[in-house]
């Protein structure tokens, strides 16, 4: 069997494993969760001779690890996610691993089980081969990436607790086989202005929370506009979006409640914490009404120099030009665990997320002997 064939008949059966993020699940979503993946995942890497451990992130959400010992005492890691986005808007069946044209169909076929078919693959070679690592390496598959965010940091504490300290890492996403070496982090937040209920025929015996929200709103639109007036870092310009409003009980009562929530970008150079306590600083004075905070996410930005060792050699490899990445990743969780993290895999992040999911076989291939000339196999 040709290698990319092989990685396809891997990816095929992948895809065919239902492992859509709770939080997105419908009616098409089959089984749900990374539970049933994680479970085969653990059962194929010890077939393929690794040393494997589950952490159980969340409530039959587990992260599988896999270990297999080279000759140094060097470490390389791959953190590649179990987790798809839900297929309620998929076209066709979402969980076929159809093969057509040269392509692999079906959700997660490029975000992210494209990865993972391709590392199940060679290791499946290296094991038919004989082939020994020259260095250790360690497979994250980790849960949650979508969504959450809560499979990676588990996943780096683990790594702290073992005492292991890599060297090079890839977060596996799709970029087309070229390295990312770094992204935006973000800050997520919900404001509950909070009013006085009244009749609406009196409405000065209330308070109304969306008229104070209001305000909220434009002191928050204005500030996105001042940091895009300041000189841009590595990653760009932080950018801040007021995302959904919500508020009001009846047509006839004064508001009591309204909630603001919003997305805000973080660059290199910023902390997620004092980018929301700045936020929350901002918010109490713009509001005319009292409000509380919510924090839903914190994630730092990913950012390291663009002519590190494992960039120029993957760049050399895949023969592209590494670039910052749109988009956020898996990365951000690693910095204190992995001297060098890179994102880079098969496959194009256009085609994530869609109606139509699938990646080239070609791609599967080119991103297999990247990998094989990064852990040293013929």
């Amino acid at each position: 069997m040709m290698v990319g064939d092989n990685i396809a008949a891997w990816l095929s059966r992948l895809v065919q494993i239902p492992s859509v993020s709770p939080d997105q699940a419908g009616p098409r979503a089959g089984q749900v969760g990374e539970g049933r993946l994680a479970n085969e995942v653990a059962h194929w890497f010890r077939q393929l001779g690794g040393e494997v451990y589950s952490d159980e992130v969340l409530p039959q959400r587990p992260n599988v690890y896999g270990i297999w010992r080279g000759h140094s005492a060097e470490w390389l890691a791959v953190d590649v996610h179990l987790d798809t986005v839900g297929v309620e808007q998929m076209k066709d069946d979402p969980f076929s691993g159809a093969l057509m044209d040269g392509r692999v169909y079906g959700r997660g076929a490029v975000d992210d089980k494209a990865s993972l078919a391709l590392l199940l693959s060679l290791l499946e070679t290296k094991q038919q081969t004989g082939q020994q690592l020259p260095a250790n390496l360690i497979l994250l598959a980790t849960v949650d990436e979508e969504i959450g965010a809560l499979g990676a940091p588990a996943a780096a504490r683990w790594l702290k607790q073992q005492g292991i300290a890599i060297k090079e890492m890839i977060v596996a996403e799709p970029t087309l086989c070229t390295p990312i070496y770094g992204h935006k982090g973000v800050v997520r937040l919900a404001f509950q202005v909070l009013g006085q209920a009244a009749h609406s025929s009196q409405p000065h015996l209330g308070e109304n929370a969306i008229v104070a929200a209001a305000g909220l709103v434009q002191a928050l639109q204005r500030e996105h506009e001042r940091l895009q007036s300041l000189p841009p870092t590595a990653l760009g310009n932080p950018m801040l979006t007021v995302a959904m409003i919500a508020g009001g009980t009846g047509i006839n009562v004064v508001p009591d409640t309204c909630t603001v929530s919003i997305d805000r970008r973080v660059v290199n150079g910023e902390r997620a914490a004092a980018v929301t306590e700045t936020l929350q600083e901002l918010a109490e004075t713009a509001s005319s009404q009292p409000l509380t905070v919510q924090v839903l996410q914190l994630i730092e930005a990913y950012y390291q120099a663009p002519d590190t060792p494992l960039v120029t050699a993957l760049a050399a490899w895949s023969e592209s030009t590494p670039y910052v990445a749109p988009y956020g990743t898996n990365a951000w969780a690693y910095a204190d665990v992995a001297q060098e993290c890179i994102v880079f895999g098969p496959g194009a992040i256009e085609q994530a997320h869609g109606p139509v999911e699938w990646v080239e076989i070609a791609e599967l291939t080119k991103a297999a002997q990247i990998y094989a000339r990064w852990w040293g196999l013929d």
